[in-house]
């Protein structure tokens, strides 16, 4: 069967030391009409993110010499290029942590193929349909969000936001005045519910507060109990 991709070609950085979910998963990639580059331990990796260039990363944590933390951390300090964990912890803690520390998804071993490329292409749609696309500034007096340049200010101070975050507050942005419940920010902002939980909403949005707060002094988005959250610019 050949899968369907409404992103062929996409460049995917797989990092993984295991050379048999490397070969797997390889094949799944190709399968599916995008283009592999693969590295076999995160210095390996960090070296082939800054050659290549990739639409996406698939990242393992388990890395000899740079672990997967590591190798996260500093594709963060560098792109908001989306990256997929994949691991075998499964452990809640560690996607708490993946999650936090600007990982777009989490995927744990084993896992289905056709599961990897729906989450590889839903990712890929929200970074290529995105709003840096648009070549827009938004301002409503109150949050000032510069797109393509990956910026946000909030009354005038900038404010230091990870990808996800970013899409978050875009999200508010678009839809002022309005609820918006925990599974319409899972689509606005990471695609779609499907292996994702309410609770990822409720920790950026928490994460949202503290740094508008921390940054201007500010907190326009309210919890409206039994239906989410509305931002209000007023």
């Amino acid at each position: 069967m050949q899968y369907e991709s409404g992103v062929s070609r996409a460049r995917v950085l797989l990092i993984e030391d295991e050379p048999d979910i490397r070969a797997l998963v390889r094949a799944v990639l190709e399968r599916a009409g995008m283009q592999p580059i693969e590295a076999g331990d995160g210095r390996e990796g960090l070296h082939a993110f800054y050659k290549s260039r990739p639409d996406v990363v698939v990242l393992d944590l388990g890395l000899p010499e740079f672990d997967g933390w590591h190798v996260l951390e500093r594709i963060r300090e560098l792109s908001d290029v989306p990256v997929l964990i994949l691991t075998a912890n499964a452990g809640e803690l560690d996607k708490v942590r993946g999650l936090r520390g600007g990982a777009d998804d989490y995927l744990t071993k084993p896992f289905g193929r056709q599961e990897l490329v729906a989450r590889l292409e839903t990712i890929l749609r929200r970074a290529r349909g995105g709003d840096a696309a648009n070549g827009e500034v938004h301002s409503d007096g109150l949050l000032e969000i510069d797109f393509p340049g990956r910026q946000v200010k909030a009354m005038g101070a900038e404010v230091e936001l990870t990808p996800t975050e970013f899409k978050l507050a875009a999200a508010f942005a678009r839809h002022p005045d309005q609820v918006l419940s925990r599974d319409q920010l899972l689509e606005l902002v990471w695609g779609d519910s499907f292996g994702h939980s309410p609770e990822q909403v409720k920790l950026y949005v928490g994460y949202l507060r503290r740094k508008l707060r921390d940054a201007a002094g500010i907190e326009p988005i309210e919890t409206v109990r039994g239906f989410g959250y509305r931002y209000s610019p007023r």
